[in-house]
């Protein structure tokens, strides 16, 4: 199938949230604005905005957020490999942990952040920027249920 062919049999996107909800965007904008104001690795941020919507499925925020990994200057073997990071040797401690928060985090309907997952992640992240990681997932997560109950598309 040719790239014409598979774009013609896309469903239409539903609603423009961004035109329809100014102010919940505005919200959500205001949660990355903190995130970015923090002191996390913009990397190690993006890292976790990928997987996140790897493991929703959210094809317009992973389509962003790999292009502003990619900008950052992540390396492609680590880009794709990063929905296997368990069973690669690309990924410090620190991502390693992030990435295993995220993933509590996200999937965390009848799971539970362990203590032993607990104990990982604090020794790589001091208490602020744990809360700040955590927002992280959270607005990700956010935005990746509107773009997804609304079919924002990648372009």
């Amino acid at each position: 199938m040719n790239t014409q062919t598979a774009k013609e049999n896309l469903t239409e996107p539903r609603l423009n949230f961004f035109a329809f909800g100014p102010g919940a965007m505005l919200a959500l904008a205001t949660l990355d604005q903190r995130v970015a104001r923090s002191d996390l690795e913009r990397p190690l941020v993006e890292l976790v905005r990928i997987r996140v919507s790897q493991l929703n499925g959210c094809a317009y925020c992973l389509d962003r957020h790999m292009t502003d990994a990619r900008k950052l200057g992540e390396a492609e073997r680590r880009l794709s490999t990063l929905q296997v990071w368990r069973d690669t040797p690309f990924f410090s401690e620190r991502e390693r942990a992030a990435l295993e928060w995220a993933e509590a985090l996200t999937l965390i309907a009848g799971n539970t952040v362990t203590d032993d997952l607990w104990q990982r992640v604090k020794l790589e992240f001091p208490p602020a920027q744990l809360v700040d990681l955590t927002l992280a997932v959270s607005a990700v997560n956010s935005w990746n249920r509107f773009a997804i109950a609304f079919r924002k598309l990648p372009a």
